[in-house]
């Protein structure tokens, strides 16, 4: 009887582990193959729980979501023959699991990552070399996506079963010594611009400053025109001031005039004058000829 029960319990134990081998469960976010001996035998087990023989069969299993494969950042020439270093990332998911797993060297994501970075090298490789710096900058840079993505889907579909959905180039950067050259170039056009800037404002100044001289001169000569004019007018009406006063009294007008040049000519007290006493400059100096004169 105990030998019975023993026996009995060998055999669930070895039924418990014969199911456990056997079962087999696909969750919802995994797909899976059958293997037997290394040949497919299902390539497309959905998710669920599923039997198996065991030793006879083998289940590999994989992602069924989406996943990213972020690329590491590579130099690629333009069609300018300038060198950008793109980083670029991709979003790609398995729809063919047979050709997936003969592709991938029996499912192993390291090696799909690595054929995937392959294709995405070339075809960033050809969307670059036929745009210019500026078009994959801003102008053409949703385009360069959508055709990479369209051109790198049509191949991995029918190359390595998987779809890919999205290429997006994250950043695009110049290199360390052409940014060093974009600066200095950079530099130097604002330097010109400045100087430039500064050569016009002179320019302006002296435009300025030469308007204004030739204002000044114009506005002196006016004054001195006007001044000379104010001038002979007060001498000529100075003049027939003398005249009418020379008809109305000859003598009194010669006595003016001989004060007037009396006080021109010894207005300075340091002139010397060398004159014959019996000049008529000093007839009116003279008392005695003061009295017969009159």
């Amino acid at each position: 009887m105990k030998s019975l029960n023993l026996n009995i319990g060998i055999i669930a134990i070895l039924l418990i582990l014969v199911l456990s081998n056997a079962i087999y469960i696909v969750n919802d976010r995994e797909t899976a193959i059958l293997l037997r001996f290394g040949e497919i035998v299902d390539p497309e087990i959905k998710p669920g729980i599923h039997l198996k023989i065991p030793i006879y069969h083998t289940v590999k299993k994989f992602d069924a979501r989406v996943l990213t494969l972020d690329a590491v950042p590579q130099p690629y020439f333009t069609a300018e023959k300038k060198r950008l270093i793109v980083d670029a990332f991709v979003k790609w998911k398995i729809i063919n699991n047979e050709q997936f797993y003969i592709t991938s060297s029996g499912g192993q994501l390291n090696s799909m990552r690595t054929l995937l970075t392959q294709r995405v090298d070339e075809g960033l490789r050809n969307q670059f070399g036929t745009r210019t710096v500026q078009e994959v900058v801003s102008g053409e840079r949703d385009q360069l996506m959508a055709i990479l993505t369209a051109d790198l889907n049509r191949v991995a579909a029918s190359e390595l079963g998987i779809e890919v959905l999205d290429v997006r180039v994250k950043k695009i950067e110049l290199p360390s010594e052409v940014n060093e050259s974009v600066y200095n170039r950079m530099r130097t056009e604002r330097e010109r611009l400045a100087q430039e800037l500064r050569a016009k404002g002179t320019e302006i100044a002296e435009g300025i400053r030469a308007n204004a001289d030739r204002e000044r001169t114009i506005i002196l000569a006016e004054a001195y025109r006007e001044a000379e004019e104010l001038r002979g007018n007060g001498d000529a009406k100075a003049t027939n001031v003398y005249a009418q006063a020379y008809n109305k009294d000859p003598e009194f007008y010669e006595f003016t005039r001989s004060l007037k040049a009396y006080q021109s000519t010894f207005e300075n007290k340091s002139d010397v004058l060398l004159i014959d006493p019996d000049s008529d400059f000093f007839k009116y100096l003279d008392s005695s000829k003061g009295a017969s004169s009159e």
